[in-house]
């Protein structure tokens, strides 16, 4: 698993390298200015991060959540809403780095 983690990680960081670089020469003008490239980069960034970030809680949340109920039927009523709860929030975040993206989308 560790192997095929660290094959993804390299391919995806490769196409991302070249890909900037592409747009980087397409996009930047004599003098050197990579400031849009800099916003493209965030504003992927920002829905990348937040979006692993959100889905890492959440499944983490919702195991935890599962393994309590399992162990205690009769919890069920008391796990149930603070992890709906909990679960909106992690969402809630995930929806704010979105809302940054389009924003530093825009400045572009």
């Amino acid at each position: 698993m560790r192997k095929l983690l660290s094959f993804v990680t390299v391919a995806v960081l490769g196409v991302l390298i070249s890909g900037v670089a592409m747009a980087a020469a397409e996009a930047a003008p004599a003098g050197g200015d990579y400031s849009r490239a800099a916003l493209a980069i965030a504003a992927g960034l920002a829905i990348a991060i937040g979006g692993f970030g959100a889905a890492l809680g959440q499944g983490r949340m919702a195991a935890a959540a599962m393994e309590s109920i399992g162990r205690n039927p009769n919890a069920a009523d008391r796990i149930q809403l603070p992890m709906i709860l909990g679960l909106a929030f992690i969402e809630a975040l995930a929806l704010y780095a979105f809302v940054i993206a389009f924003f530093l989308q825009g400045k572009i």
